[in-house]
């Protein structure tokens, strides 16, 4: 988890608010220069989540309209609770088809009982994301490493992407997973509408051109209504391009509905609220460090949990359904250089305005939000990350590409859970196989470094000075023991080891079973006359050797600062480096 509190940031416009826990944080010490960019980013914001929630609605299986009551819910909560300057809190395209398929099973899509199940089920979800910031269990998103940012992100790029497709493509909408969906535009490329693909291709041209001569003009705006007009002045819905069309709209319903406050039925969406909860921390980790470190701020997981958790029931509460941060919308603040969740609240005000008005977006068609959405995946793929990562760690490149495919191709929480626990698995195999160095001394002074050192420390004859560069644990005692007598027996090539020192400034714990392979080391030291010496035992490691009844065996005077002292203090000869 990082935090930021202010201190040392510069005092130029970029400069972030403070990081506190007070209501409406990223908005404290606001400066008016931050104004411009951030009514730009929230127009931004508002071009793309108005079509979007009312879209995701569909797949939610949920009336149009509550789409933008979830929006303005999360992201109003978001910006009175949450750390993350940028965060856009609303309705989720990955967690609608999640919930929509399971309380499908419950009551039939779109009927009273289904509304009131959805409503609950967004509490539930809420309540369960906050209680994980409340407890402050936000060190989980610690696990997720910047190369699984970058894959979760890049696979999160490739699903809006595949989502958008049909739309662009003025093709029949497509379910499933993003194999089918390919699977099924590629059966049904010879029906493509030629209109939609030109209104998305324009739109897209536009956005970007907009992004490239001054990132302050509203491409996707320019893109929205140039469309909508010229569909409905050239009656464009005639040649077959699709269009939102019309939109019942009115006030929402407050509260949770009779029906669904029972015992029972809240059990029934008990795991349907765990799974989806588990996709809103995954997702919501994830994108708050990703958009982080990209802005370089500072933000709190377990707040935005909490934040995030808030918006989700705060949208139950009035007739929407389960909210989550969203990659893309969040992707549309940062490229506008929004500073503050301003952005947010100002796209959220004027969508109340609109929501009376809704109807005017009935001739928006599917393939303008098709093209901005393709448009903000874009800036999700960093190729340049990717190709940083494979240039340092071909290994961490593997879960950066691992996370991307998994993410994409089978679903967002098991992607992270698959990088997670492969990550997790390589930490553990190098703590379990760490490296082990054997030192010497560099010549005409006190120092000890790894024999292969480039300042050519040389060996004492009959010295072995061993760094265990890990803390000794029930998983590599055994290894500890191997690579001590393979030292031993390199180095009576040269000449029979009277002193062994263990280096143990590596080793920052021994536990039980750790403690009993070197109890068996020493014995074997004892019957073959070897002495041995504990150097640089910091933190717990003196009073392991105290409880395990070693430190008697070694004797307390065989304890020193430092490996020169324990050489010099107890070397069979002169402790002079060995000659060549």
């Amino acid at each position: 988890m990082t935090t930021e509190d202010g201190a040392g940031r510069s005092s130029g416009d970029t400069a972030r608010p403070r990081r506190t826990r007070l209501p409406f944080a990223s908005l404290r010490g606001y400066r008016r220069s931050w104004l411009g960019t951030d009514v730009l980013a929230g127009i931004m914001l508002l071009v793309i989540a108005v079509p979007e929630q009312l879209a995701t609605s569909r797949l939610a299986g949920m009336p149009p309209i509550t789409g933008l009551f979830t929006f303005v819910a999360g992201a109003v909560v978001f910006a009175a609770v949450g750390s993350n300057p940028q965060l856009s809190v609303g309705a989720d395209s990955t967690i609608a088809p999640l919930f929509a398929v399971g309380i499908g099973h419950l009551a039939a899509t779109g009927s009273s009982g289904y509304l009131a199940d959805v409503g609950l089920l967004a509490v539930m979800v809420g309540a369960i994301v906050a209680l994980v910031g409340l407890l402050r269990l936000g060190w989980i998103a610690d696990f997720l490493s910047a190369p699984i940012i970058t894959g979760f992100l890049a696979g999160v790029a490739v699903i809006i992407v595949v989502h958008q497709l049909p739309d662009l493509l003025g093709l029949p909408s497509v379910n499933g997973s993003t194999v089918h969906r390919l699977d099924q535009i590629g059966h049904h490329l010879g029906a493509t509408n030629g209109w939609a693909v030109g209104i998305g291709v324009a739109v897209f041209v536009v956005v970007v051109g907009a992004e490239r001569l001054d990132r302050r003009i509203p491409g996707a705006l320019i893109g929205l209504v140039g469309s909508t007009v010229v569909v409905g002045l050239a009656g464009l819905t005639g040649h077959g391009v699709a269009v939102l069309g019309p939109i019942a709209h009115g006030a929402p319903q407050l509260g949770l509905r009779l029906s669904a406050l029972t015992w029972t039925e809240a059990g029934r969406l008990g795991p349907i609220a765990l799974v989806v909860a588990l996709v809103v921390l995954s997702q919501t980790a994830a994108t708050t460090r990703a958009f982080a470190d990209q802005g370089g701020y500072g933000t709190d997981v377990g707040i935005d949990f909490i934040g995030v958790g808030a918006g989700s029931m705060a949208a139950g509460l009035v007739g929407g359904f389960p909210a989550n941060a969203s990659p893309g919308r969040t992707g549309a603040v940062a490229q506008a250089g929004g500073k503050t969740q301003m952005a947010g609240i100002l796209a959220a005000v004027v969508t109340v305005g609109l929501i009376p008005a809704a109807g005017i977006l009935r001739d928006l068609p599917d393939a303008t939000l098709a093209a901005v959405l393709i448009y903000v995946a874009s800036r999700l793929f960093h190729v340049k990350d990717l190709r940083a990562v494979l240039r340092f760690d071909h290994w961490e490149f593997a879960l950066a590409v691992l996370t991307l495919l998994t993410v994409a191709l089978v679903g967002v929480e098991q992607g992270i859970a698959v990088a997670v626990g492969l990550a997790i698995v390589d930490r553990t195999r190098l703590a379990a196989r760490p490296r082990t160095y054997v030192l010497g001394r560099i010549p005409n002074t006190t120092s000890w470094e790894p024999l292969h050192h480039h300042e050519h420390p040389r060996e004492v004859p009959g010295v072995v000075v061993f760094l265990f560069a890990a803390p000794l644990y029930f998983a590599n005692a055994g290894y500890f023991r191997l690579q001590v007598h393979r030292a031993l027996a390199t180095a009576a090539v040269v000449a029979p080891t009277r002193l062994f020192v263990l280096d143990a400034a590596g080793a920052g714990d021994i536990d039980f079973t750790g403690a009993r392979a070197l109890g068996q080391l020493l014995t074997e030291f004892e019957r073959e006359g070897v002495t041995f010496a504990v150097a640089r035992a910091y933190g717990p490691v003196p009073e392991n050797l105290r409880r395990s009844g070693l430190l008697e065996t070694i004797s307390p005077d065989h304890l020193f600062h430092t490996v020169d002292a324990a050489v010099t203090a107890l070397a069979p000869s002169s402790g002079e480096p060995a000659a060549g």
